[in-house]
């Protein structure tokens, strides 16, 4: 690390702190040369993820937008902006788990859903709707009793029954 005041490059650390949020390192650093202390900061550099849209345009991946998407979905919902912040963090934990640089759209599109499926029903319904581009009511109603069919079936918990 460069000196900023008289640009050496030998120096010491004489206290590091974790952020609140440990996602940056706060270095206090001594130049050897000319004594003089500074700070730096070290944190993770993230490629940013692409997304590829149906025509084929490529744009980075935007939290905003999917912040806004999933507010209007959840809108009039019992749903905290902490909850759609969660959301929103893991969605681009799984995204950056894919391992890849460049993800169509259609997978955003399709996680961003299933969450919403675990989280609120409306709200999946109202983000479907948009999504998919529903034409009519019976796309609508096509999705609510997929949703309906889905929610009815008792869940597996890896138990046999015996029919005797």
């Amino acid at each position: 690390m460069k000196c900023p005041y008289c640009g050496e490059t030998d120096n010491k650390v004489i206290d590091s702190r974790l952020s609140k949020d440990a996602s940056v390192i706060r270095r206090r650093r001594e130049c050897i040369d000319c004594s003089r202390r500074f700070t730096t900061y070290e944190h993770i550099e993230e490629v940013p993820i692409m997304i590829i849209k149906k025509d084929g345009r490529r744009e980075v991946f935007n939290r905003e937008k999917v912040r806004s998407g999933v507010k209007k979905a959840c809108e009039k919902r019992d749903i905290s902006m902490n909850v759609i912040e969660e959301f929103i963090d893991d969605l681009e934990r799984d995204l950056r788990e894919i391992g890849e640089k460049e993800l169509p759209a259609s997978v955003v599109g399709e996680k961003i859903m299933a969450k919403l499926h675990e989280l609120d029903g409306v709200a999946y319904v109202r983000f479907a709707s948009v999504y998919r581009e529903f034409k009519d009511v019976n796309d609508f109603v096509s999705e609510l009793k997929s949703l309906l069919s889905n929610h009815d079936k008792p869940k597996d918990r890896g138990q046999k029954s015996e029919n005797r």
